[in-house]
């Protein structure tokens, strides 16, 4: 588990890739086509497949508001009446999830298809690692920035959530 890459129950190796996105949104219609292109270019090359997983994650704004809370105190009516609105309001889109921050990440896989290889780990790490470079690099000519993640904990974490996700939605 020190390259980060994780075997399986079902004998196949997986490794998960964090994504640094750029906002498009703030870019030049001349960027935005350079960006799209590259992304264009980044999906030929990459002869594998892989799949994109991104989680929303409520923020925690509990600290936020008690920090107002306690300025209040010190602060006249109309600020008072100001201040409250404003956490009402945040506490609105948290609670409609319109103020959620994303995690964008790449799954990538190896499975031994060719019974022949002696030692699998070792090809599975060299296949994976192929792999990210070539998404990395990829990416990269978009603007974004792609992370080896080799935590474990940080890795049970992402999938933890990605699996209770994905079941909480199938029982609804």
């Amino acid at each position: 588990m020190r390259t980060g890459i994780i075997k399986t129950k079902d004998n196949r190796y997986i490794k998960i890739i964090k994504i640094s996105p750029i906002n498009f949104n703030l870019k030049s219609d001349l960027e935005k086509e350079a960006i799209l292109n590259s992304y264009k270019i980044f999906l030929k090359t990459c002869d594998f497949n892989f799949q994109i997983l991104i989680q929303s994650n409520k923020e925690d704004l509990s600290n936020h508001f008690s920090q107002i809370n306690n300025n209040l105190i010190q602060e006249e009516k109309n600020i008072q009446e100001i201040s409250k609105k404003y956490i009402n309001y945040i506490k609105e889109l948290n609670n409609n999830k319109k103020s959620s921050s994303k995690n964008y990440y790449i799954i990538i896989d190896y499975i031994n298809k060719n019974n022949e290889i002696m030692d699998v780990q070792t090809h599975a790490i060299e296949n994976l690692n192929d792999k990210f470079f070539k998404i990395k690099d990829g990416l990269a000519r978009c603007g974004n920035i792609a992370i080896d993640l080799n935590d474990k904990e940080q890795i049970k974490n992402i999938l933890f959530s990605f699996f209770n996700t994905r079941i909480y939605s199938n029982n609804k």
